[in-house]
């Protein structure tokens, strides 16, 4: 178990904002210090989502604010890293939210992922899904869920 806790060089923390995944990312850089690993943080622009929300025309608008609010919470968590000494990268991009998150997992060969969920029940969950239940699915490393 040792020698596998020694191979998470590089953590994989998605964000949206919410205050799970602020809570996974406290918990993302108390670990990447313990095992001096570096910090990649993705914040995906459901494209599905932004779709259905602007198709009254508005959609470079929405897409922008959108934008705008994935970077500030990126900077936000880059910061507090950065803050405890560890190295830290940003990733903003659009597509669906867990393919994005495993498909960068995978490219940047990252050790472990730890990230928030909202703890769906019943109806929603059937109907929205999780994007956490499809990122421990397809994911090619542990996945560590914070509530």
């Amino acid at each position: 178990m040792i020698a596998e806790l020694d191979k998470i060089k590089k953590i994989l923390v998605p964000t949206d904002g919410s205050d799970c995944s602020l809570r996974a990312a406290q918990l993302a850089i108390y670990l990447a210090k313990m095992f001096e690993s570096e910090i990649f943080v993705i914040y995906v622009i459901d494209t599905v989502i932004l779709d259905e929300i602007s198709r009254g025309g508005e959609k470079e608008a929405v897409e922008k604010e959108l934008e705008e609010k994935g970077h500030r919470y990126l900077n936000y968590i880059v910061k507090q890293a950065e803050r405890e000494g560890l190295k830290a990268n940003s990733i903003l991009v659009r597509g669906e939210p867990y393919d994005q998150i495993v498909r960068y997992a995978r490219n940047l060969g990252v050790g472990l992922i730890v990230m928030g969920t909202y703890g769906r029940r019943g109806a929603e969950r059937i109907l929205i899904g999780s994007v956490a239940e499809r990122v421990i699915e397809y994911a090619p490393c542990p996945v560590l869920v914070v509530r």
